[in-house]
């Protein structure tokens, strides 16, 4: 398949949706306080930091030379909640979000227009959140997914029918170029794209307590060399650990935002 490639005024390689049709394409993160959020994802994931085109209240994360992740502190601003959220690339993010509309879901935030590109902040017939990102990504696209995040889990009350919602606004398993493949496995739908996993639908015993680690919601995975270690920075730098075993360690971070960290090795 061809990729359509450009470069933004940094040098970055920019790379058209297209190429990951329906896929998820990046992630991001809400926040607070910009510096706090820096200071504890480089103690806990290494990352390092450049300014995002966006503004001064926008960073993106590096794992090395690769773009991994986006820092948005508008928590307060924009009154958001604090989490982390992953994009799905589409060709059209008005399509997609009359799509979710139509089946049930809502739109919170836009479409809108957000150079090189144009976003849309949904959520899905449980209420669980997800973007939708029409235009370029930020960075090569293998080479980014490669580097984190590992995958994407929708932890939900039914898989298969979470799986039709998804399925009908991103155009999984239909016969479009680039589309990702569904596979039922058991209890859970996995996403994949070009042969690899990058998603997993789950179902569960989901009521609607107030804690949001129990209400459907798409977890995000990244993959680290050492889940201990990334547990203990985490502790040390103002967070807390939900649950850790010896391959996968499930934090929350000093803003209260939810994430995991998996071993390299359990990819």
């Amino acid at each position: 398949m061809n990729h359509g490639t450009t470069h933004s005024p940094d040098g970055t390689d920019l790379v058209f949706t297209h190429s990951v049709f329906g896929a998820p394409c990046w992630v991001s993160l809400t926040s607070r306080d910009l510096e706090a959020t820096q200071e504890f994802y480089g103690a806990v994931l290494g990352w390092r930091w450049r300014p995002a085109r966006l503004g001064d209240h926008f960073r993106i994360a590096m794992a090395g030379a690769v773009p991994v992740a986006g820092i948005a502190a508008v928590a307060a601003l924009w009154q958001m909640a604090v989490a982390w959220t992953p994009y799905f690339a589409v060709p059209d993010a008005d399509q997609a979000a009359a799509r979710a509309r139509e089946r049930g879901g809502t739109a919170a935030v836009g479409p809108l227009r957000l150079p090189p590109g144009r976003v849309a902040l949904l959520a899905d017939r449980d209420g669980a959140t997800f973007g939708v990102w029409e235009g370029e990504l930020v960075g090569r696209w293998e080479c980014r997914r490669r580097a984190a995040p590992t995958f994407i889990t929708l932890h939900t009350r039914d898989a298969f029918d979470a799986a039709i919602f998804y399925s009908g606004i991103l155009d999984w398993a239909s016969d479009l170029p680039g589309c990702c493949e569904v596979e039922y496995a058991g209890g859970a739908v996995l996403l994949r794209s070009r042969g690899d996993i990058v998603a997993r639908i789950e179902s569960g015993s989901v009521e609607a307590p107030p804690d949001p680690s129990v209400r459907p919601h798409w977890q995000v995975h990244f993959a680290v060399a050492d889940v201990t270690a990334c547990a203990r920075a985490a502790e040390k730098h103002g967070g807390s650990v939900l649950d850790e075993g010896e391959h996968e360690a499930t934090l929350r971070d000093h803003d209260g935002a939810q994430f995991t960290v998996t071993s390299r090795r359990e990819r």
